[in-house]
């Protein structure tokens, strides 16, 4: 992704790369970032520290741990944020809601315009099929993403829970095994596979009896995550705190 995100803002005529990190010890501290994603030099070295001076947004792909640092940061010094970190616990979000109250942050678990377009559409759906249907919510991705289900699984969960008016605390099934005896109506089920180097697929099943509707989002490159960032990060212009989400800003919430 951080390839991917120096290549969009290079690209980008209005945007400009001021800063490129990797966390401490990587091999790719002191390398160009131009080079090391494919393009011309571009004299912006890879870091393993912010310096405040020389930006406005800060885009965050990151970790867990990484973010909760940029946040506090950002906070700081005053600087907006773009976060896509996925696997966020409940107490980073709280974290960056609070920090929503003195500087603006888009965070969203996939950046991707099809996907939010995607949470639209399950909210329909979940509408229009109430309790009729069974749910079930399949996710593939790569065999390196260390955090299961995805982001974007989890939150396609929510949008249909709250739409169904359930907590997804309370109705989710990560899986199954055994003799689990028949499947609970009122249950959103999760599976998720991890192989090879897919980018991401994210399909949401609801089955009643005699018909089937499937919601997919099939992402074939991360440009297109770095795309949704770099989207955010000029809606971001315009705003000059409170936390929002990638709907908001493609104005489809």
């Amino acid at each position: 992704m951080g390839r991917n995100l120096v290549i969009a803002c290079c690209e980008t005529d209005d945007m400009e790369l001021t800063q490129a990190l990797e966390q401490d010890q990587s091999p790719s501290l002191g390398m160009d970032s131009g080079l090391l994603a494919g393009l011309a030099p571009n004299k912006v070295l890879i870091s393993d520290h912010l310096d405040a001076s020389s930006y406005d947004v800060l885009i965050d792909f990151t970790h867990p741990s990484a973010t909760t640092h940029h946040v506090d940061f950002c906070l700081k010094h005053g600087k907006k944020m773009v976060v896509g970190t996925t696997g966020c616990d409940a107490e980073l979000e709280q974290k960056m809601h609070t920090a929503g109250q003195e500087i603006a942050i888009v965070y969203a678990p996939n950046m991707s315009v099809g996907v939010n377009l995607c949470f639209k559409l399950l909210q329909t759906a979940a509408a229009v099929l109430g309790d009729s249907v069974d749910i079930e919510i399949i996710e593939a991705h790569h065999r390196h993403k260390v955090d299961s289900p995805s982001g974007t699984a989890l939150k396609m969960g929510q949008v249909v829970a709250e739409t169904l008016g359930r907590k997804l605390d309370d109705c989710a099934v990560y899986g199954r095994e055994g003799q689990t005896g028949a499947r609970e109506r009122n249950t959103i089920g999760f599976e998720t596979i991890r192989a090879g180097d897919i980018v991401g697929e994210h399909t949401v099943l609801f089955a009643a009896e005699g018909e089937r509707i499937e919601i997919t989002h099939k992402a074939s490159s991360r440009m297109t995550f770095a795309h949704g960032a770099i989207r955010a990060c000029r809606w971001l212009e315009q705003q000059e705190k409170g936390i929002f989400s990638m709907q908001e800003v493609l104005e489809i919430a």
